[in-house]
């Protein structure tokens, strides 16, 4: 009997020492972290310069929506019928599209000339829908062929140039009038250097 209390109370000791000897887990809980004031300012102060940009992109997409509808509107307020037909058809006068001059008896494109025909590519690359014919002509002087030929050479100046800058091929085209509509009916130098040019007219909006 004394032995079996002793087992007893040995194996109590065993388990109360064996209790101590453990160890209790730490639980490790995560601590929300705290944004100083400096860093939350610095977000708030990013935040409000993305909204900033977003107004200045949107009101500047409506700025250039409007100057491309004015610009469409006056375009085709300048749009007049020519009561001659075109080689494709019933073509409109501009007048924002600009002629270009030569110097006689020649189809080279002038620098100042050259400088107009890049204004008209601006506005020719704001229409792509656009096409344009451009009539060569030529003063009085020389024979009917003669200034056919001519003609024939300074629009087709022109509409290389035009291309060289940008404006497709398929959207040009060229005629020859010679001297058979001159645009000043004088018989004197100032008629004539009106009347060698290059002349642009729309074929089709």
């Amino acid at each position: 009997m004394v032995r079996k209390s002793l087992c007893v109370i040995t194996v109590s000791l065993c388990v109360a020492f064996l209790l101590m000897g453990c160890p209790k887990k730490t639980v490790m809980t995560e601590q929300p972290s705290v944004k100083s004031a400096e860093e939350l300012e610095k977000e708030k102060a990013a935040r409000l310069e993305a909204e900033r940009a977003a107004k200045e992109r949107e009101q500047r997409e409506k700025e250039e929506a409007a100057k491309k509808a004015a610009a469409e509107k006056e375009f085709e307020k300048s749009l007049v019928a020519k009561k001659t037909p075109g080689i494709e058809g019933e073509v409109f006068e501009s007048k924002l599209l600009k002629d270009i001059h030569f110097d006689f008896d020649r189809y080279e494109i002038r620098p100042e000339d050259a400088q107009i025909l890049k204004d008209n590519a601006a506005l020719l690359t704001k229409y792509p829908g656009v096409k344009i014919q451009i009539e060569g002509h030529c003063d009085e002087r020389g024979t009917i062929d003669y200034n056919l030929a001519l003609g024939e050479r300074r629009a087709d100046s022109a509409r290389k140039y035009l291309v060289s800058i940008g404006i497709t091929p398929e959207r040009l085209s060229t005629i020859s009038y010679g001297k058979e509509r001159p645009l000043d009916p004088g018989h004197n130098e100032d008629a004539w250097e009106k009347n060698r040019r290059a002349h642009l007219v729309v074929l089709s909006k």
